[in-house]
């Protein structure tokens, strides 16, 4: 049996890495579950810092789940909601002797930690309330002194564990100082409340990003203090960086929150798709264009890579554009015209919409360039505007009114057929090639100097509307 979770922090919305770990636990379940084992996915809700947690990020965070197409088997479970669990817990461990109370302040314990360093020895915890016998305690309780409670870490020896894709992992219990599992306000610290709850649910692998790696030996001492075995395995996924600058991931690099890419016209196969890319490497076919059943199929830990995973929104795009052209184009016009009609009003032609989306279909990055793209569709002829940048390309084109003027004789004559309507002909009667002068005409019909194919946009305009921004166009030059 294989049981794995999602814990993210509801401090904000997901991100790059919160996603690509959901994604790989995902994986991970269903993997075992197609292999005829039983796999679990749970999704539990890390807000013991309730001060920092929102409710609305708790629905965006599950929004964002089921627009990647990663449903869960348990939960969501609210950590807010077991502390009474964790505060059992942390009671049993100071019954124990494994945990202490504590009545040193923040300041004081960042003094004696600032003469360490000016010492030269390392900053921590120095166990002062270790040894507090009980009048000691009682009489600090009664000067108003916060009260944390504290996990006692061995003197001396060494914490490991072997990482699933890092291999043994060590540190020696001298370095982790004893460390707060119960704030002075009486919520208990992420630590505890993991530990508690791996055990509790029945946890059998984590799987997380490589930055937590380090608190790994702290889980895993209190899960053992707690009457918890070996049982439960790790593996820690490459951080994910800038693929060109190789520096961590940052909104300057594209680290932004998934919403972003929704708004940006991704799809979530495509994103789910590309996530699975960033640490794990597919079957060595060459190909990396992979559904969310075909991910499945071939997933498992052990194509995971050690280095950092670099994120390259120009293999995004490619990847994205693959999936435009992947969906049936019934399907992709259902995507797009919504989010059209939105742009462009209610009253958008369904029909033009669609021809539209037939015609960008195989060169299009994303769904907000289609619908960019097909904008000149929907302005009145009073209204429509060459773009400034693209009107300079008119105008600096060589022959251009009488370019306009041959392709105006020809439009109003010509059978109203996209073969008919190619203006290779037309130009090279002039002795131009017509790749010199495209962008110009382009711009002419559609605003911009680049865009829908241009033969598919004159013909989905009509011969009326594009002869009238052919004549204006050739006015304005005269």
């Amino acid at each position: 049996m294989v049981k794995v979770r999602f814990s993210p922090a509801p401090t904000g919305s997901l991100h790059i890495g919160g996603a690509r770990t959901a994604l790989f636990n995902w994986l991970y379940a269903r993997h075992h579950s197609s292999a005829g084992e039983e796999g679990t996915f749970v999704l539990r809700i890390e807000d013991t810092d309730v001060a920092r947690s929102r409710a609305e990020w708790v629905v965006g965070i599950q929004d964002t789940l089921r627009w990647l197409g990663l449903d869960w088997d348990e939960g969501p479970y609210l950590q807010s909601a077991r502390f009474d669990l964790y505060l059992a817990a942390a009671d049993r461990l100071l019954g124990q002797g494994d945990a202490y109370e504590c009545y040193c302040t923040e300041a004081e314990v960042k003094e004696r930690n600032d003469a360490a360093v000016a010492a030269g020895r390392p900053p921590g915890y120095d166990g002062r309330c270790r040894a507090l016998t009980p009048d000691e305690r009682v009489a600090l309780a009664a000067e108003g002194r916060p009260r944390t409670i504290r996990f006692r870490t061995p003197d001396d020896g060494i914490s490991r564990f072997t990482d699933l894709i890092r291999g043994e992992v060590q540190v020696e219990w001298s370095l982790i100082h004893d460390f707060v599992i119960v704030r002075s306000d009486g919520a208990p610290i992420f630590f505890l409340a993991n530990a508690v709850d791996d055990l509790d649910m029945g946890i059998t692998h984590v799987i997380r990003g490589e930055d937590l790696i380090d608190s790994t030996h702290r889980v895993l001492a209190l899960r053992h203090a707690l009457g918890g075995g070996d049982d439960l395995q790790f593996a820690h996924l490459p951080l994910i960086v800038d693929a060109q600058s190789r520096a961590k991931l940052s909104k300057r690099h594209g680290a932004v929150a998934l919403e972003d890419f929704v708004t940006d016209g991704y799809l979530p196969e495509a994103l789910t798709n590309y996530l699975a890319l960033l640490g794990w490497a597919p079957a060595e076919d060459g190909n990396e264009v992979l559904s969310a059943t075909e991910l499945v199929e071939q997933f498992d830990l052990d194509r995971v890579t050690h280095a950092a995973a670099g994120f390259d929104r120009d293999k995004l795009d490619w990847l994205n554009g693959e999936w435009i052209r992947r969906l049936a184009l019934a399907d992709l016009v259902a995507r797009v015209q919504p989010l059209a009609q939105a742009r462009y009003g209610a009253e958008a032609d369904p029909e033009v919409i669609a021809a539209a989306v037939e015609v960008a279909q195989a060169r299009a990055v994303t769904l907000v360039q289609v619908i960019d793209q097909m904008g000149f569709l929907f302005v009145d002829e009073a209204d429509f505007e060459i773009a400034p940048d693209s009107w300079a390309v008119v105008v600096g084109t060589d022959r251009i009114v009488e370019v306009l003027d041959a392709v105006i004789d020809h439009v109003e004559t010509c059978d109203w057929t996209l073969d008919a309507l190619a203006l290779q002909p037309v130009t090279e009667a002039l002795g131009i090639k017509f790749r010199k002068v495209a962008p110009a005409v382009y711009a002419v019909i559609e605003g911009v100097h680049r865009g829908l194919p241009l033969f598919d946009s004159m013909h989905l305009l009509g011969r009326e509307r594009t002869l009238a921004r052919l004549r204006t166009a050739r006015a304005r030059l005269a």
